[in-house]
């Protein structure tokens, strides 16, 4: 499976008439949060591969024709995605979670997780705890999500959240669990089936 994942920072190179030359062999398109549902809705009807999408602490509304993963696990060609947006919460607003929220709703989707068999790819829009976030409340990861990789070892963990201006950016990291974790802001094309290869 080739996913396109997008997050954070639109791409000037997706958003034209070349988004068929780039991405136009994708099976499925995964936005990590916070981008314009007109630029999610532009890829989902030019590429016509599945969008999944969970909500960034920016987000309000979906993106028409996707697919909301945010709290759900789902299957889609025989790979378990399991999706958690929002960030720690730093102000009052939609989509932002205190570390023990962000555990509840970890417990609250746990019995789809095990009705399904586990989960080959986490879908966040923050990182995970001492995982490729900073220091300031604002972009600090979850530790429950190092919870989630430890316990379901998922093939791959997909986030956006720390954009490549913030300075310690990185776009990939080897989770002590086995995971690959990967920081999607802007895009990137995986094949998952190749271990992940660009």
């Amino acid at each position: 499976m080739k996913i396109l994942a997008v997050s954070d920072e639109e791409s000037d190179a997706l958003w034209s008439g070349r988004v068929r030359e780039i991405a136009g062999n994708v099976d499925v398109i995964v936005s990590c949060g916070d981008l314009r549902n007109e630029y999610l809705e532009f890829l989902l009807t030019m590429i016509n591969a599945p969008l999944l999408y969970v909500f960034g602490n920016h987000d309000v509304h979906g993106a028409e024709g996707g697919i909301c993963i945010d709290g759900r696990v789902i299957e889609l060609d025989g790979v378990r995605f399991l999706g958690l947006g929002g960030s720690m919460r730093y102000r009052q607003g939609v989509n932002m979670y205190s570390e023990d929220e962000m555990r509840w709703r970890y417990w609250r989707v746990l019995p789809g997780v095990w009705l399904k068999g586990g989960v080959d790819v986490l879908v966040t829009h923050a990182p995970a705890l001492g995982w490729g976030d900073l220091d300031d409340r604002a972009h600090r990861g979850f530790g429950v999500f190092n919870t989630i990789l430890a316990r379901h070892r998922p093939r791959f963990m997909l986030h956006g959240h720390i954009h490549t201006a913030y300075g310690r950016f990185r776009k990939e990291h080897i989770h002590d669990s086995g995971t690959r974790i990967m920081n999607v802001c802007g895009c990137r094309i995986i094949d998952i089936n190749s271990n992940g290869k660009i």
